[in-house]
């Protein structure tokens, strides 16, 4: 069904029970979730947010220069990207991190041809700090790294939330599950998928997008297995 998927990670998936920073334990048991869907022949990419640190951050944040905070946010990531490339590497799976801002001591600069030709090899590449500019986030990110690459879907891991509802579940009881929606729709009723531009450019490239809860490390493979997981967000 997937030749080549991306997964969007955000921060808070790394951090398990902790008020910010990351568990190993949940690294690890994502880095065992990746490992089963190499195994099942696709090409997957991945981007992590970096929520779980910056937020542990937010106070120092008070106040800061909108882009002096978003480049904080983008070292966040590329944290959370070596963490994953060191549990992936334990669990068996070849990886590689590639920066959109230079660190070229823990990882490679963001080349496209290079990161398709990784994945062609079956490799996991982990794009690290988002797209490498302030004012844009992870999501658009995704979004533009999956485009780029030519990915299949997005599969968009949430924490603690099945897929896409009507209002925040955890605010609203009242909140209904929606098993199937259009990029337009989401766009249009504001509902928390993706940021509007992450969402606008996936509807212009036909993306589509795979909302599930990444609590259960399984359903990652049950998507790529065909099974109905979670919300499926697609423009036909």
């Amino acid at each position: 069904m997937f030749g080549r998927v991306l997964v969007k990670l955000s921060g808070e998936s790394l951090m398990g029970d902790l008020e910010y920073g990351i568990e190993p334990a949940r690294v690890t048991a994502i880095a065992g979730a990746v490992r089963d869907c190499i195994a099942t022949g696709v090409q997957l990419a991945i981007v992590p947010g970096g929520g779980n640190i910056y937020r542990g951050l937010k106070g120092a944040a008070e106040g800061m220069d909108r882009a002096t905070g978003d480049y904080m946010g983008m070292l966040a990531t590329v944290l959370n990207a070596l963490a994953l490339q060191d549990a992936c590497e334990k669990a068996g799976v070849h990886t590689r991190v590639q920066s959109a801002m230079t660190v070229q001591e823990v990882a490679e600069p963001y080349i496209r041809r290079r990161a398709m030709r990784h994945l062609e090899k079956g490799r996991v590449v982990i794009f690290a700090a988002g797209t490498g500019n302030p004012f844009f986030t992870t999501d658009t990110a995704a979004a533009l790294r999956a485009s780029e690459i030519h990915a299949d879907a997005i599969l968009m891991a949430k924490n603690g939330v099945e897929g896409v509802y009507t209002a925040d579940p955890a605010v609203d009881s009242a909140a209904e599950f929606i098993p199937q929606i259009t990029h337009m729709e989401a766009i249009q009723r504001r509902l928390a998928v993706m940021d509007a531009t992450a969402l606008t450019l996936c509807m212009e490239n036909k993306l589509p997008i795979h909302v599930f809860n990444v609590d259960d490390e399984r359903n990652i493979v049950r998507i790529l297995n065909g099974e109905r997981v979670g919300t499926l967000v697609s423009t036909p």
